[in-house]
């Protein structure tokens, strides 16, 4: 069988696809790479490479050495983290890219998927169910990485054949591996403490509303999208992905049905002015009609799965 490498797999949305695709494909099929030395826990049990994905010659040379033929490349610096270095993110996230994209090209790779985000859309932006096609100005390095990673595979496509997938996620919530460094963590860090203190202090106003989605549904999506007929898909870009939109406020009052002694608190950082640049609501319209695509987690039900699965 032609094997599968996850490159990043030792995020938070690597880890979950990882453990999907080998239930379903077997474990030896489905390779983990990340820069760690070691595979996180939950993903120990199967094939796992330390692997650079700036180091190009490595890479190009395992894939082809190992007859990989469908690669996930998720390996990134998220919005808040980038921009602390955004020299490095722009290198990461895009030498990255092209590595992949060229293995395609020259045959070696037959499929790939690539993360893209609603970071990609700006504050000139319409925030209420942003249409697939729109104006997108960007205004965080995370954001521009996207939107050029966004064009780059489109242009792969057209001109070289490549089949390159991608999405643009919205922010993900996840009790089975930690947040890396984006702007929607609150979202997952708000259940953590809640369950350990009672007490959250929120970095965004109580009324920012952005769209966010449990991870079950976004690896769902991704699978689904991997492996719709190619003859279906009319976006090489990404794809819009709306999922669930909620402000701090409203998911503290979803926690506290549940747990009726929460407090939170709100001090705004440097985080704030990245989520205003990005829209409240996603339509996602192409999605739904081009791979069938549905959500299951509501607001209620994904904090009645987070607040009983965390310790």
């Amino acid at each position: 069988m032609a094997k599968t490498i996850i490159i990043g797999a030792g995020g938070q949305i690597g880890t979950e696809l990882t453990l999907t695709l080998r239930n379903t494909h077997g474990k030896e099929q489905i390779i983990a790479a990340d820069i760690k030395t070691h595979a996180p826990p939950l993903i120990e049990d199967g094939p796992y490479v330390q692997m650079d994905i700036l180091d190009r010659d490595s890479v190009r040379n395992y894939i082809i050495d190992h007859r990989v033929e469908t690669v996930y490349l998720l390996a990134a610096l998220l919005s808040a983290t980038a921009e602390k270095n955004p020299d490095f993110a722009w290198k990461l996230n895009m030498d990255g890219l092209f590595t992949i994209l060229d293995l395609a090209k020259e045959g070696y790779v037959k499929k790939i998927f690539w993360p893209s985000s609603i970071a990609v859309f700006g504050p000139t932006t319409p925030a209420d169910q942003t249409p697939q096609h729109t104006i997108m100005e960007p205004s965080t390095v995370y954001g521009i990485s996207k939107q050029a990673g966004e064009r780059w595979c489109e242009y792969y496509y057209n001109k070289f054949g490549v089949d390159v997938r991608s999405i643009r996620y919205p922010g993900l919530i996840s009790y089975k591996s930690p947040p890396g460094g984006g702007t929607t963590d609150y979202a997952v860090d708000i259940f953590y403490k809640a369950k350990a203190s009672g007490k959250f202090t929120c970095f965004l106003s109580k009324d920012t509303a952005l769209p966010m989605m449990f991870m079950d549904d976004a690896i769902r999506a991704t699978i689904q999208l991997m492996d719709a007929p190619a003859d279906r898909l009319r976006i090489r870009s990404a794809y819009n992905l709306g999922g669930i939109s909620f402000t701090p406020e409203e998911i503290a009052a979803s926690i506290r049905k549940q747990l009726p002694e929460f407090e939170i608190t709100y001090e705004p950082d440097f985080r704030q002015a990245i989520a205003d640049s990005w829209p409240n609501s996603i339509n996602d319209s192409y999605a739904v009609s081009d791979w069938d695509w549905n959500l299951e987690f509501d607001l209620a039900r994904m904090t009645h799965e987070m607040l009983k699965n965390i310790p």
